[in-house]
């Protein structure tokens, strides 16, 4: 798929798209959790849809009643003693979905096997077979790749984890012993990454009735949780700031517009791209829902996105609008992506006249000078997709943007919510 963006000026107003990161765990605590679990305003990413045919596959029925997800679960699923048994479960190319799910698979006591594609299949997950085997469980990967099979039951005991790579591995283990422990028991964790993640995980474990005490994200006490068969628990998926971050972007270069259902009082560690906007000089005025953006004199910025990596792409489409030298912290984080970030951000943004410099962990955005339009691709990365696409918005020519459907991963409805708000822009 090829998307074709010509300058243009936007304007107008949006819902912001759903969190595929609160829509994941959704559906892992709606498995854990045993009973109904309602989940509205969920999102159709492939993301989404990965972690829906993940939890189906582990027992869970799943219905669909008009715009909500009615997930139905029970404790009888993790007692199957058929030791015969073989799960084969893709991942599709969501980390969160891999990183999560394995370790709640290992709650069962049979043979399940994760699999997945594109570039998840390069991706690390040694951390499996270093920590796994302290908890029971067997499990077997390809050199610290996919696929990884895990044969449980889990036991919870107390552990020490490296948090570095990635929150999402230590969101599996937090979600994975809330299930089986029956005593209070620990994980302590090293140099934690995405700390705002896990403020998100915690905040959902407790809607879902679990109870997790956070000693300065340096050891998470797990309390065990009493069984309510039969319970209903609603969940509501919030608006996605990872995504918001783009929308937002977009109307600070080039038109106001309003995103509505991005809450300023969400745990998620993206609704940051809010102080960066407000540094470079965006226009900016916030609500509690509700966020208004328009262009000002854009000047350069310093920010540091280590605890929110994703912010990357819409960060330095920005910068490139921005008179001077931006600085942005965090570049190790960038490594084990979709694509390796910080060098495909560096080759697609020269394409379009951007200079970024690389320094160990610091990125330079050379911005202010015309962006121009180019032919560049996305990398299968649905963020470099997105971030290519806002910055054409004022580039000098047209921009074309090879493999545009890798938005599909998280923001199925991009293109479409672009031209709503009067982007000239085209997908064929």
């Amino acid at each position: 798929m090829i998307a074709r963006i010509s300058p243009s000026q936007i304007t107008g107003s949006l819902n912001a798209p759903s969190s595929k990161s609160s829509m994941q765990r959704a559906c892992a605590l709606a498995l854990i959790s045993g009973g109904t679990t309602v989940i509205a305003n969920a999102g159709k990413s492939n993301d989404e849809q990965a972690a829906l045919d993940i939890i189906r596959k582990l027992g869970a029925s799943i219905d669909r009643v008009r715009s909500e997800i009615v997930v139905n679960s029970s404790s009888d699923i993790f007692k199957s003693s058929d030791k015969k048994k073989h799960a084969i479960i893709s991942c599709g190319e969501s980390g969160l979905s891999l990183r999560m799910f394995v370790p709640i698979a290992a709650l069962f006591n049979y043979d399940i096997t994760f699999a997945g594609e594109g570039s998840i299949l390069t991706r690390p997950i040694n951390f499996f077979d270093s920590v796994l085997p302290k908890v029971k469980v067997n499990v077997q990967s390809n050199d610290g790749k996919l696929p990884i099979t895990v044969r449980g039951p889990l036991k919870p005991s107390n552990i020490v984890v490296d948090g570095s790579l990635s929150s999402q591995f230590l969101t599996g283990l937090l979600i994975a012993y809330a299930k089986a422990c029956t005593t209070p028991v620990s994980i302590k964790v090293n140099d934690l990454a995405s700390k705002p993640y896990i403020s998100l995980t915690l905040s959902m474990l407790q809607h879902f009735g679990f109870e997790v005490e956070n000693d300065n994200f340096e050891k998470f006490t797990i309390l065990p949780r009493e069984a309510t068969p039969g319970h209903s628990i609603k969940y509501n998926v919030e608006g996605d700031w990872s995504n918001t971050a783009f929308l937002l972007v977009a109307g600070a270069i080039a038109g106001e517009i309003t995103v509505k259902g991005a809450d300023i009082n969400s745990t998620q560690g993206d609704k940051k791209i809010i102080n960066a906007l407000e540094s470079c000089g965006a226009q900016i005025k916030t609500g509690k829902k509700q966020i208004t953006v328009k262009p000002g004199e854009l000047s350069a910025f310093e920010f540091d996105a280590t605890h929110c990596p994703d912010l990357f792409p819409p960060l330095v489409a920005l910068a490139a609008y921005c008179k001077g030298n931006t600085i942005i912290k965090g570049v190790t984080r960038l490594l084990h992506k979709e694509s390796n970030r910080g060098l495909t951000l560096k080759k697609e943004f020269a394409k379009m006249n951007v200079v970024i410099e690389l320094n160990d962990d610091t990125m330079i955005v050379k911005g202010g000078k015309q962006v121009k339009g180019a032919r560049v691709t996305s990398h299968n990365d649905h963020r470099i997709a997105m971030a290519c696409a806002v910055a054409a918005l004022r580039a000098k020519g047209q921009t074309e943007i090879i493999k545009a459907e890798a938005v599909n991963k998280s923001y199925p409805q991009f293109y479409d919510d672009m031209k709503v708000l009067g982007a000239s822009l085209q997908v064929s």
